[in-house]
């Protein structure tokens, strides 16, 4: 039996080359709709995986809960398990007033201003994708015709500090699309170790928009975001099957 890893909770046998990485553990079973033969491989804290195939391939649907610390545990015992390709799909606040709930975001770099990549390596080097699996996921949203913007977002720590209007409108004014809080530490790390890496977002929260009902919103599947965290799976889902070729 393969070494089982302590926080996801399984081994190599269970592996794949391709995971997607939604924060939420009810995500996962949404996930879960788009995929054939799944299997229910382990749930341990935020860490919930399931495994199925899309159109012929493997994938491995990890949650990741909430923050850089615990998607760095991720990414570090997924790669043990043998993934070599990892897609976030999460959601983000929009920083500009063109960007509308449920728009997917394709983060083509990271702001890391954030905590977790900063223990691995000084903040110089880049938080950026893999090139080939982000034109893959730019080739698939097109495709699909679902409403998306590439640039950079911003990764952070916390929603609740006292100037979060402030640094929220420095960004916007550099052209920062959108904020989420995992994307820069993935990759970080993911560059480092070798994986290759992309984040795809779904806006729950237009700009200058009130967070908290944004997200409860989102969370009751009220609204349009939840038509966005459906393309995202898609989208993510469909690049996958582009990278394999």
């Amino acid at each position: 039996m393969s070494e089982i890893q302590p926080h996801i909770r399984f081994g190599i046998d269970d592996g794949a080359d391709y995971a997607i990485l939604p924060g939420d553990p009810m995500r996962v079973e949404r996930v879960r709709r788009f995929l054939k033969d799944t299997k229910d491989v382990a749930y341990n804290r935020e860490f919930k995986t399931v495994s199925g195939f899309y159109k012929g391939v493997k994938v491995l649907v990890t949650s990741t809960g909430i923050g850089g610390p615990s998607m760095g545990i991720a990414v570090e015992e997924l790669k043990k398990v043998g993934v070599k390709a990892m897609i976030r799909i999460g959601s983000c606040g929009a920083l500009k007033r063109n960007i509308k709930l449920g728009d997917l975001i394709i983060a083509t770099g990271a702001v890391r201003d954030e905590g977790t990549s900063k223990t691995y390596v000084e903040k110089g080097y880049p938080a950026v994708p893999d090139n080939f699996l982000l034109a893959n996921i730019i080739e698939s949203a097109k495709n699909l015709g679902f409403a998306h913007h590439c640039g950079i977002i911003r990764s952070h720590d916390s929603f609740y500090t006292d100037a979060e209007d402030d640094i929220d409108r420095f960004w916007s004014e550099r052209g920062v699309l959108a904020a989420d809080m995992e994307s820069a530490p993935l990759f970080v790390i993911g560059r480092l170790r070798g994986i290759k890496t992309a984040s795809i977002l779904n806006t729950v929260v237009e700009y200058e928009s009130s967070l908290e009902n944004g997200i409860n919103k989102y969370a009751n599947g009220e609204d349009s975001a939840a038509l966005g965290e459906e393309r995202e799976i898609i989208t993510a889902l469909e690049a996958i099957v582009r990278e394999v070729g």
